[in-house]
């Protein structure tokens, strides 16, 4: 540990209450960002954040978009690296209310047989999380008058809403946010003990296809066997779409899906990672991916198809002898490496077309298209930000994968030309987006030193 981080994490550790409370401030503002009625009250978060930022000698303003402002602070060094730090202010609406044990927007300082936690909406998601960093840069001020890096913030108020003015906003300010690396802080921890940073994204690719066969629902005695039945052709459609070792059969699907590294595959290895209590949590015990892939490799690393939903004919109480008009379903893939959606989505179509008899058609609807995201972890930052991971939890820091889609990290991508390292300080059992909301005090104390020692890591990358 070098003599230029150990003043800064005393210090983190002394003005810890009082960063409680600045925390506590900003999620008392309820601010929900889908709800109309709190539009005052997303403003009034976005002015308090500048405001903040301001105080710490930021260059701080609140941009107007076509929605919910953004928050955006410039400052921190004149020469070294560049970053960019990403988080959010907006949070998820309450309900159901009566399920909270406590106010969501008067955050408690809990004890729990886990330790000590804070509860609140917001509490991890995002606004604990954006508070570590701004905290971290608080300390480094506090102590040396100044950063070790150029920063500029750019902090979203409508996250929690869909981003609609996020792609406009970035390519109109694209010179102005640009910056060598991006840091976002929304996403968690591996386990209590074990940090890790996201490097690998999932894209997403969304379809819903409807069978549409005869004029109308049909006496399953009187037309059975000699009529056409779309549900029986959906079923052979959707049947179609693995082979019996678990892959995806649209042709071409696995071009351009990399191998893991044997170094990222030794790291996850090292995470412990028990696929059996995994599965056990949810009432399931047999991996059901390609055959040959473990279990964090399918999670993280492999591409997927998965029916969401069915719906054919009768499906109320009761049985009805129906012969259905139509049969619809519901497809999303998870993408990895460089596979293209739109060239995906056409050749899913494509298959499904081919599998339509005739006295049958299919009618397509999409559900949004999304790459993959990978970042390039030959960049010294990301060891130097893994290296202070490690010094500060437990166990050592992990480059992982991330099974679900972070659209944010694609957009600074191919809108910003940057890569992002996203860190973040959350537990599973932390319940966002429900009610008791929580952060763990470690996560939110830890997540501040972590950010102080990357900064001087980074720094000297």
């Amino acid at each position: 540990m070098t003599a230029t981080i150990t003043p800064v994490l005393a210090q983190i550790d002394q003005d810890l209450p009082q960063a409680l409370e600045r925390l506590s401030a900003l999620l008392r503002i309820p601010s929900i960002s889908t709800d109309p009625a709190h539009a005052a009250d997303v403003d009034k978060a976005a002015d308090w954040l500048v405001a903040e930022l301001a105080s710490l000698g930021f260059e701080a303003r609140k941009d107007q978009t076509g929605g919910h402002p953004m928050v955006v602070a410039q400052g921190g060094a004149k020469d070294g690296p560049h970053l960019l730090f990403y988080g959010h202010y907006d949070v998820q609406p309450v309900d159901p209310l009566d399920l909270w044990e406590s106010d969501p927007f008067d955050p408690q300082l809990q004890d729990t047989p886990k330790g000590k936690v804070i509860r609140a909406r917001g509490a991890s998601d995002d606004k604990g999380q954006l508070m570590t960093f701004i905290e971290a840069c608080r300390a480094w001020l506090k102590v040396h008058d100044s950063l070790p890096v150029k920063l500029t913030f750019c902090l979203e108020g409508e996250e929690e809403s869909g981003s609609p003015s996020l792609v406009p906003y970035l390519e109109a300010n694209r010179d102005a946010l640009r910056a060598d690396l991006a840091l976002i802080c929304d996403t968690g921890l591996f386990d209590p003990q074990t940090p890790g940073i996201t490097t690998m994204l999932r894209g997403l690719l969304g379809e819903e296809i409807t069978i549409h066969g005869p004029a109308r629902d049909l006496h399953s005695g009187s037309f059975g066997g000699a009529a056409m039945n779309p549900a029986r052709v959906l079923a052979r459609i959707l049947a179609d779409l693995h082979d019996e070792n678990g892959r995806i059969t649209l042709p071409g699907f696995y071009d351009y899906v990399p191998e893991i590294s044997d170094d990222l595959r030794a790291q996850w290895d090292g995470l412990g990672f028990d696929p059996d209590a995994f599965l056990g949590g949810v009432g399931l015990s047999v991996p059901a991916g390609e055959s040959g892939r473990t279990a964090l490799e399918m999670i993280w690393a492999r591409p997927t198809c998965e029916i969401n939903g069915m719906i054919s004919g009768y499906t109320g109480a009761g049985f009805k002898t129906v012969l259905p008009a139509q049969a619809s379903a519901k497809v999303s893939f998870r993408l990895v490496g460089q596979q293209d959606p739109h060239k995906l989505r056409k050749v899913f179509r494509e298959f499904v077309t081919a599998r339509v008899p005739a006295d049958c058609r299919v009618e397509f609807h999409e559900h949004g298209a999304s790459p993959a995201s990978v970042m390039e972890t030959s960049h010294p930052a990301f060891e130097a930000a893994r290296g202070a991971l490690s010094d500060e939890w437990p166990k050592p820091a992990a480059f992982v994968g991330a099974g679900g889609s972070i659209p944010i990290a694609g957009y600074f991508k191919s809108i910003l030309g940057m890569d992002s390292m996203l860190i973040g300080f959350a537990n599973d059992d932390d319940q966002i987006h429900s009610p008791n909301e929580k952060y763990d005090l470690d996560s939110f104390h830890r997540g501040i030193r972590s950010w102080a020692r990357i900064l001087d890591a980074v720094s000297k990358a």
